[in-house]
């Protein structure tokens, strides 16, 4: 997971946007696919409540996963389908807000022909789980 870049002061308020240059991308976990990227915003990884913006490639789909945390997310940018076991797909646009329960299995694609940059806030240490 990549460290804090944009505030190490977590005293201090600060604006991002999802382009940023001084934003530091890492990879994802392994089962995701390769060029998938996720930057910290704030927070410690390891740590409850830190915000990431999570990327994924236009056409690029996530498999079946699950995380410890609730997710809050809102779509910067970008058309995402998301998918929980047992509702049916939902399809975010720009500026949409989802919301995933803790330890809920799910997957994502982005369909649309621009890379998707969604925000994500986790509640407790951020985690994902490939579900077999």
């Amino acid at each position: 997971m990549p460290t804090l870049l944009v505030a190490q002061d977590q005293e201090n308020a600060f604006v991002i946007e999802a382009d940023a240059e001084q934003l530091e991308w890492g990879a994802c976990p392994e089962f995701m696919p390769a060029s998938c990227s996720i930057a910290v915003l704030q927070g410690e990884p390891g740590k409850p409540n830190a915000d990431i913006f999570f990327k994924l490639e236009a056409h690029t789909k996530v498999p079946d996963h699950w995380h410890h945390s609730a997710e809050r997310m809102v779509l910067m940018t970008g058309k995402m389908e998301v998918d929980y076991e047992g509702q049916d797909p939902e399809v975010m646009e720009h500026d949409s807000y989802a919301y995933g329960p803790p330890e809920h299995r799910h997957q994502a694609a982005c369909i649309s022909d621009e890379p998707c940059v969604l925000f994500i806030a986790f509640e407790e240490p951020i985690d994902a789980f490939a579900v077999e």
